[in-house]
């Protein structure tokens, strides 16, 4: 793997570079969601995360154009939330969504859930706003192997991302391989597991090792598995402290050894029952 640094990208199937590292945005709102966008800026970050679910896009297209950045300079991700499924309501539901934003294209649109039944419309939805250019570059989240093996068996479009949980107790390899083998890339929420294993012994063993905190180890993980990383905060110490995680590199056997964590723990919603 190419040295990473805070500029390091992924380049999407389409051509697309995508910042792999991001900053989540569920369930802050208000000033608290303008404020952590603006310090996340400020510290270097190029990737915002947000969805329609979280009730914040204003909020984050306002940080955005306010900064002193270029819009082109900033990696917008939005999302399709569950009640806007159908092709007619997810066209609807983009049109709010980039009202909202008031940022123009968005970078990247996702699928949030896979609604059984409506997914395959809403898909088409997704590849209308692709060919018309309102949209950089069109995804899915929270979609598994059996999921993904549908959608590619009637979509024009293979989708660009697929976003999901993941962190060393949720260690989706199958996923990961599957993504990587059809281009797809992954990116990973609650990579922190939100801080419900910050504190587990062999974490903070390893952390300790490399005179970093958990928190850096578990974003580091997933970077040096390749893929893009979106850790969620509303504190400016801790944004800059996530974003600290170039001067080191985590050895391949402390990576194995984070890899062997993985028990099938869910801090969010398991989507693997979804029909």
């Amino acid at each position: 793997m190419p040295k990473l640094d805070l500029h390091s990208k992924i380049t999407l199937n389409n051509g697309v570079e995508m910042p792999m590292l991001g900053l989540g945005v569920y369930q802050i709102h208000g000033e608290a969601c303008l404020n952590a966008v603006t310090w996340a800026l400020k510290a270097g970050y190029r990737h915002i995360d947000t969805a329609t679910l979280y009730g914040n896009e204003r909020e984050v297209g306002q940080a955005v154009r306010t900064s002193d950045l270029p819009r082109e300079a900033v990696f917008v991700t939005t999302k399709l939330w569950n009640s806007d499924h159908g092709y007619e309501r997810a066209l609807a539901a983009f049109e709010q969504s980039q009202q909202a934003l008031g940022l123009g294209i968005v970078d990247l649109y996702l699928i949030h859930w896979p609604v059984s039944e409506k997914r395959r419309e809403s898909w088409h939805a997704l590849e209308t706003l692709y060919a018309e250019d309102k949209v950089r570059a069109i995804g899915v989240s929270n979609y598994t192997v059996r999921h993904l093996r549908e959608l590619l068996g009637y979509a024009s479009v293979v989708p660009t991302v697929n976003q999901v949980e993941f962190h060393p107790w949720l260690y989706q390899k199958e996923l990961l391989d599957f993504c990587n083998e059809h281009g797809i890339a992954l990116v990973a929420y609650s990579p922190l597991t939100k801080g419900e294993r910050l504190r587990d012994p062999q974490l903070v063993e390893i952390a300790r090792s490399y005179d970093k905190t958990p928190a850096q180890i578990l974003i580091r993980w997933c970077l040096q598995h390749g893929i893009g990383v979106i850790p969620k905060s509303t504190n400016a110490e801790r944004i800059r402290e996530n974003a600290a995680v170039y001067d080191f590199e985590i050895s391949a056997e402390d990576m194995c050894r984070l890899d062997a964590f993985d028990e099938r723990y869910h801090c969010t919603w398991d989507p693997t029952g979804e029909p």
